[in-house]
């Protein structure tokens, strides 16, 4: 009887009752917690993205009449060599990104063992993410200039000035110079997440690793590639994507110039110096599609060359498992 009573009462309950109880303020404060990053998301992201998307299809600038042309903006970024040419830049900045992961995977797993001032070593290592990219296109635009820095460390070591390359003017080098200023900048971020990742493995397995007598080479390879491989693969598309619209280090310290202009140089000169936002805008599009596809094929990539390695894995397994089987039916045969 009672519990009909409390059933009833439930019925009854007005919806002024239910949002002033327990249960209706949880159904707020998540709605609320819903909201608001929605909110955020949508007026900062999203419609600018879809104002960005309308402006690709007029020929536009930012006061002024707009026409509307269609798809002739998308024809225009194909038809000009600048805007595909200065995509070659960019593999210099994937091939940037490679050195700058491998690097960091090697330090992170040295620094994931015990080790003599590891702790000060990642600091250091990591301090360069902290700064402002325009600081540091600032500080390595000094760095690379004729006679400064660089150029007097390395005399140092016995080379003559007039013998040295003009770092930032040579464009057999000047791209290259630019990208170590971004795995000078990144490094430190790519092996803290390593590191991360690689201490969240069991020590257990290491223990089991060494009684069984694997070197470091074979705990690396069996235990903490495999463990960490949502890491790297995360790691290696941030790293690709970011190479397709790299613009900091080439804008801040060369402004593009003696062929250094990447993509998103590129871009900034025709939407604010030209004054082309309609071609601009289809080039944010185009190269998202890029970044997009690239991501997809990453993903791809590396959930074969994983599948593959776990299925060589489950196959010696079961190998092993198959020699067990027989060498005990031999003994039980005895």
């Amino acid at each position: 009887m009672a519990a009909m009573t409390q059933v009833s009462m439930k019925k009854k309950r007005t919806l002024g009752e239910w949002a002033r109880s327990r249960d209706g303020q949880k159904v707020f404060v998540m709605v609320a917690f819903m909201i608001i990053p929605l909110v955020l998301l949508f007026v900062f992201t999203y419609l600018p993205f879809a104002e960005m998307f309308g402006f690709s299809f007029y020929n536009m600038k930012y006061i002024g009449e707009r026409k509307f042309v269609g798809l002739k903006n998308y024809i225009r970024v194909f038809q000009r060599d600048d805007c595909f040419s200065a995509l070659k830049n960019s593999l210099y900045y994937m091939g940037g990104s490679v050195v700058q992961l491998a690097l960091a995977l090697y330090l992170a797993t040295v620094l994931s063992f015990k080790v003599k001032g590891g702790s000060i070593f990642k600091g250091f290592m990591f301090f360069p993410y902290l700064i402002n990219g325009i600081a540091v296109g600032f500080i390595f635009k000094f760095f690379y200039t004729r006679g400064f820095v660089f150029d007097t460390v390395l005399q140092w070591f016995g080379f003559e000035l007039e013998n040295l390359p003009y770092w930032l003017k040579d464009q057999s080098i000047n791209n290259i110079s630019l990208v170590g200023t971004s795995v000078w900048r990144y490094f430190g971020q790519n092996m803290v997440l390593f590191i991360g990742a690689i201490m969240s493995v069991d020590s257990e397995l290491y223990e089991a690793a060494m009684l069984d007598g694997a070197n470091r080479f074979q705990q690396f390879m069996y235990i903490i590639l495999p463990s960490i491989k949502t890491i790297i693969v995360l790691n290696v598309i941030l790293s690709i994507t970011g190479s397709l619209s790299a613009f900091e280090p080439p804008y801040v310290i060369t402004s593009g110039a003696n062929g250094t202009g990447t993509y998103f140089v590129i871009m900034h000169e025709i939407a604010h110096t030209q004054q082309k936002v309609g071609v601009a805008s289809a080039m944010a599009i185009i190269l998202l599609m890029i970044i997009f596809a690239a991501t997809i094929l990453q993903k791809l990539f590396f959930k074969y060359v994983f599948r593959s390695a776990e299925d060589e894995d489950l196959n010696a397994t079961a190998r092993r498992d198959k020699k067990l089987a027989k060498l005990a039916a031999r003994k039980a045969g005895r």
